[in-house]
């Protein structure tokens, strides 16, 4: 070992920290750490502002921070009657913070935040590998900035979880593609195994072009590549199948119901609900797909309503069903283009550019590889997203982000270093020019937020895009000069939605990133509860096409337990007094006139601010229904029982105790059946049945929860606090 050797190696740690590698440049490492230290303070900003955020997950994390049985199986209560509609994977990290640091916005949120930092990282990581720090600085700030990711990672979806794993699966199969050694290939296949735990098939998309490159651009031979592959494909399958061996081979009697499921099996939950019928619409269980889900548009009931034609669920109406017109466009339209699409015809053109730049280059060429890896995957899951006729929200694009800010990166990195030859310029030049006109279109679907914007973004892209072409004739600093005046021009519509977007809380089901009062969507406490519609009647008032949802009447006898008319029992979607926020939340979450909802909820499908709980929000718990119901709580095993997830946790995450949710996240799952809720309650274990909220009754498990509450509503006393309707189950007429 030479002393120079000895001296690089023996330098303290808080040196490397900063330094980074020996032959990195002065400003690399600095760079790189103030990339993160910016990511983390923008995504911490106004973190509480959004309380719970959904609060279906957060009364799954309060429960796995009270029960190890809970954080295991994902349990919407700590007494185990009902999972979440989903792998518990991304519960984890929240509960354990939960278990920590106790219950609150912060210890649910900050766990998000950081996986977001993480995945800039890792992203950083994976691009300045092959292209330099440069590239890699870019591709982070692009992903940092990105609309639909500042939201999601300040939520407490699995999505988060979901796109940090699968940046660590293709960095991994990257570093495969170096050496084609065996365990970066397992390292691949575990982190595709969690994200799988995570939001099961959806971690799969991007299986398949990540296995074919490596098999056709890995070095050694046929064979070995194959086995290599094939031990990842192992490595995969123990680090999910574990789990799901468990939850399967576990006897019934003793674990909760599976949520989403109508026959308590997870693999149903997986190629069923979660699985196929997000391609096909055909989602047993569900609210706004398929027929046997119970709430088709076009003339499908939807719990004793009948939906006008061509009114659905978020996004309106269309070939998609009840989720928005599906087809290439989808990514670009009004209900998706601002939470993703800024730099996506630039990640297209780049991606083109750079498989002709390496089209020369010899079989095992990592940059091609790289290229073909994160083009494919953002390929694969653009056309998904695209087609698919199932349950889809605005805010599942997160997954593009990492793709589309790598491919920018590199992309940029390899034009810029063939500028001097003018098809490079050209190409960095027509993405610049591309990028801005594409900004100038989406800032002017929001024409009355930051006019001045859309202009400046327009004429700095055009300058910029006009100097690139004149890159490789000019002093390398007036180009440096150019690019960064294109960089920017292409940031500043995103990075402005982005400030909008950490600027506000968003709560409930449904939420988007952006400025509110636009196509968009809302904003503040539940922010984003946009309902776009193909005849533009939907995406600025909260309501379905055409207006509000039509009458008809949730519960049995179509009327609810709370007495109320409308399309859910207890009400019509409109919050009742007398209530006050979750811990967390602020105030004004009731519908704004003219403005559309800011709760994150659809008229007629329950409110977020008050009273019984809907569909897609929760309720507001006043103090006198938080004390009665925590008066002896210790005696039942749950304190209260409600239909639908929202609703229950709700009230859970008010009182930190147990609360049945009837039917899961919709009210539509067959659990408990009557028999069973009568058998609870006559054991005892049940002290208050909460009126109104939830999917009163939709799907194929709505008569289970219509029969209990038809049976409660004819036997107990009912009580109201706080403008709530409830039943005392201990208490008979």
């Amino acid at each position: 070992m030479t002393s120079t050797t000895h001296a690089r190696t023996a330098r303290p740690w808080p040196v490397r920290l900063w330094r980074g590698r020996p032959d990195d440049a002065p400003w690399v490492r600095p760079a790189f750490l103030g990339l993160l230290l910016a990511t983390a303070a923008l995504y911490l900003w106004n973190l509480s502002a959004s309380g719970y955020a959904n609060s279906f997950y957060s009364a799954a994390v309060q429960a796995g921070g009270e029960s190890w049985k809970a954080f295991f199986f994902g349990s919407l209560d700590a007494a185990n009657a009902i999972t979440v509609d989903k792998p518990p994977a991304a519960l984890w990290p929240m509960a354990l913070s939960v278990r920590l640091f106790g219950l609150g916005s912060w210890q649910i949120l900050v766990p998000e935040v950081l996986m977001g930092v993480a995945t800039v990282a890792v992203l950083y990581a994976a691009v300045r590998r092959r292209f330099g720090a440069g590239a890699g600085l870019i591709a982070g700030a692009v992903l940092a900035l990105t609309p639909v990711a500042a939201l999601m990672f300040r939520f407490n979806n699995p999505d988060a979880l979901l796109a940090l794993l699968m940046t660590v699966a293709v960095y991994c199969v990257l570093r495969a593609l170096e050496h084609g050694g065996t365990k970066w290939l397992v390292g691949a296949g575990v982190a595709f195994g969690f994200a799988f735990l995570a939001k099961t098939l959806q971690a799969f998309l991007i299986l398949p072009p990540l296995a074919l490159v490596y098999v056709v651009c890995a070095p050694g031979g046929l064979g070995r590549r194959i086995g290599r592959l094939a031990l990842g494909g192992l490595a995969m399958v123990a680090s999910a199948g574990w789990w799901v061996a468990l939850v399967e081979l576990w006897p019934a009697s003793s674990r909760p119901y599976v949520g989403g499921s109508q026959n308590n099996s997870f693999l149903e939950l997986t190629f069923g609900y979660n699985g196929l019928g997000r391609l096909n619409g055909d989602e047993t269980g569900s609210v706004g797909g398929g027929a046997r889900g119970g709430g088709a548009p076009g003339g499908a009931e939807f719990a004793g309503a009948e939906l006008p034609t061509g009114a659905g669920m978020p996004g309106g109406g269309g070939r998609g069903g009840g989720w928005g017109e599906t087809g290439i466009g989808r990514m670009f339209g009004d209900a998706v283009g601002g939470q993703i699409s800024w730099l996506l015809p630039a990640a297209l053109i780049l991606l083109v550019a750079g498989l002709l730049v390496t089209r020369r280059a010899v079989r095992t060429d990592t940059a091609r590889a790289a290229f073909l890896v994160w083009g494919g995957s953002l390929l694969m899951t653009l056309a998904v997203f695209s087609f698919m006729a199932g349950i889809f929200h605005e805010y599942y694009t997160v997954a593009l982000a990492p793709y589309i800010a790598a491919l920018v990166g590199m992309g940029a990195s390899v034009l810029w270093e063939e500028r001097t030859r003018f098809a490079a310029s050209a190409a960095l030049a027509v993405s610049v020019a591309a990028t801005a006109v594409w900004g100038w279109v989406l800032l002017g679907r929001t024409p009355d937020w930051l006019p001045w914007l859309r202009w400046a973004v327009l004429v700095a892209g055009v300058v910029a895009a006009l100097g690139l072409l004149l890159a490789g004739r000019v002093d390398r600093r007036i180009g440096l000069g150019v690019a960064g005046l294109g960089l920017a021009a292409g940031l500043a519509g995103p990075f402005a939605y982005t400030l909008a977007t950490v600027d506000a809380g968003h709560q409930g089901s449904i939420v988007t990133a952006g400025p509110a009062g636009g196509a968009m969507g809302g904003r503040g406490p539940g922010g984003g509860g946009r309902m776009a519609a193909a005849d533009g009647q939907g995406g600025r008032n909260g309501q379905f096409p055409g207006g509000a949802m039509p009458g008809g009447q949730g519960g049995p006898a179509g009327q609810g337990p709370g007495g109320g008319t409308g399309l859910m029992p207890g009400g019509q979607g409109q919050g009742m007094p007398g209530g006050t926020p979750p811990q967390g939340a602020r105030d004004g979450q009731g519908a704004q006139d003219g403005q559309g909802r800011r709760d994150g909820g659809l008229e007629g499908l329950g409110p977020g601010g008050g009273g019984a709980g809907g569909l897609l929000n929760g309720a507001s718990v006043g103090s006198r229904a938080r004390a009665a119901l925590l008066d002896g709580a210790d005696d039942y095993t749950w304190a209260a029982a409600a239909i639908g997830a929202q609703n229950a946790a709700s009230y859970q995450l008010a009182t930190e105790k147990p609360v049945m949710a009837i039917g899961g996240f919709n009210g539509s799952d067959p659990s408990p059946t009557l028999a069973q809720f009568k058998q609870y309650v006559a054991q005892g274990k049940i002290h208050y049945f909460i009126g109104g909220g939830g999917g009163g009754g939709m799907g194929p498990g709505g008569g289970t929860s219509s029969e209990i509450s038809a049976w409660v509503t004819a036997t107990f006393e009912q009580v109201t606090l706080d403008g709530s309707t409830f039943y005392d189950l201990t208490r008979k007429k």
